[in-house]
């Protein structure tokens, strides 16, 4: 099947999508079902490519993973856990860097772990020594081969106290998985507090962890010797939500997402309302359109949760392009992830990047010559152009970009989107775009 997208823009996206399980929860829930000592149930699971990854790594150490995305549930059986080869993992993880979040539980389960070279989308760094230096405090041994890492548990893994330099998710989601096994008490300082972090400490309770949560960002796990399966309903997909919602504005559009869900939306919706988006919630989703007259520029600053989620972004970017004045985003969490915009400026818009941290604090990219600043201007008419897709949020990004143009665009690399968009080409369907593969 081609990897190519040939998208007719300038039609107005009317209809109504689903959103399941978040993706930045449902593979980390599959992870942590490798604690348990009987099966876990995870339901609300998408189908999307790190789904298929997770569901093939689980199975390569001796995990039993029935049922699917069709029927949107899981069941993950970790009773015969095993090591598995080092060249199987290598293939099977490809650019993922989901391996690196087994090693907490594999130590527990094995006393060992081993995971290859990282990829992932590029759109900063990533760098591993936190998760490296978080197993070190634990007690793991950490060896450097020219295969990857290999990580050795010489005895039980000890609690301990972890201070954080930046909130990060991945090196929270580490401490988590490692410390609910691990012997004493853990205190982790500065953690990331997403609403997927909090539901992964949900999963964990269920599997009867022993977990608290300060309102000063200090996580507290006290170790248990013990863990079972849970049964779980994962929270639904605030990015993908959120896309669908810019996708809405830019086309001029009226997009009904099922299943979105407000509380954890809050942040975006008051960005979308202020630059003139208009949304309408009800039990079963949120609705999405664009004001008549929407005129309103906006001063934005991504940062850690509650703050504007860098992974909105890149979609409400492209809206920006479409309303009036100067709006300014100021990008504090990846320090490479407006490197996307220069497609959006191939195309007729007219942002320009900056090194200074505009419209709010100094952040730690300001003093380290990045690209982290941007001033859209707008509204500019898009047209259709040839696009390649750099990352996930990138990529969905360009396709709004596509269907809002004037004219024809060929997106290629759209196999990346089905890392974290279910079936996004059914849902292209299902509100109206035009477009066919090749």
């Amino acid at each position: 099947m081609s990897d190519v997208l040939t998208v007719h823009g300038g039609t107005p996206l009317r209809g109504e999508v689903q959103v399941r399980g978040a993706k930045n929860l449902v593979s980390k829930a599959m992870v942590a079902s490798l604690l348990g000592e009987s099966v876990s149930r995870l339901r609300g699971v998408p189908e999307i490519a790190d789904v298929r990854i997770v569901s093939g790594l689980l199975e390569l150490h001796g995990v039993d993973v029935s049922g699917g995305p069709d029927d949107g549930e899981l069941v993950l059986d970790p009773t015969n856990v095993e090591r598995a080869h080092v060249a199987d993992i290598d293939a099977h993880a490809g650019s993922s860097r989901i391996p690196i979040l087994f090693c907490g539980p594999l130590l527990h389960r094995l006393g060992e772990a081993f995971i290859p070279d990282l990829g992932g989308c590029r759109i900063g760094e990533r760098p591993i020594n936190y998760h490296m230096d978080v197993l070190r405090q634990f007690g793991a041994e950490v060896e450097k081969r020219p295969e990857g890492l290999r990580i050795h548990a010489p005895k039980r893994l000890q609690g301990t106290k972890i201070a954080l330099p930046f909130p990060s998710v991945g090196a929270t989601e580490q401490v988590l998985l490692t410390a609910v096994r691990a012997e004493g008490l853990t205190e982790l300082r500065n953690a990331a507090t997403e609403p997927e972090i909090l539901d992964l400490i949900a999963v964990l309770q269920k599997m009867g962890a022993i977990i608290s949560v300060d309102i000063d960002r200090v996580v507290r796990i006290e170790g248990v010797d013990r863990l079972e399966g849970f049964n779980h309903r994962a929270i639904p997909d605030r990015i993908e939500a959120a896309s669908w919602a810019s996708a809405a504005f830019a086309t001029r559009g009226e997009i009904f997402v099922e299943g979105a869900s407000q509380p954890d939306m809050m942040t975006f919706l008051n960005v979308f309302r202020k630059i003139g988006g208009a949304f309408e919630v009800d039990d079963r989703g949120i609705r999405f359109w664009r004001d008549a007259d929407p005129k309103r520029a906006v001063v934005l600053e991504t940062d850690v949760h509650p703050g504007f989620m860098t992974d909105w972004q890149q979609p409400l970017v492209v809206a920006l392009t479409q309303t009036s004045g100067l709006s300014i985003v100021h990008e504090t969490v990846y320090e490479n992830r407006l490197g996307f915009t220069r497609a959006l400026n191939d195309m007729g818009a007219t942002i320009q990047l900056y090194r200074e941290c505009l419209g709010g604090l100094p952040c730690r990219f300001g003093q380290r010559n990045f690209l982290h600043s941007a001033v859209v201007s707008g509204p500019t008419k898009l047209h259709g152009a040839e696009i390649e897709v750099p990352d996930l949020r990138g990529g969905f990004s360009y396709l709004i970009a596509a269907l809002a143009a004037e004219g024809d665009s060929r997106v290629h690399g759209i196999e990346l989107i089905y890392r974290g968009y279910e079936r996004f080409l059914d849902k292209l369907d299902a509100v109206g775009a035009n477009y066919e593969r090749g």
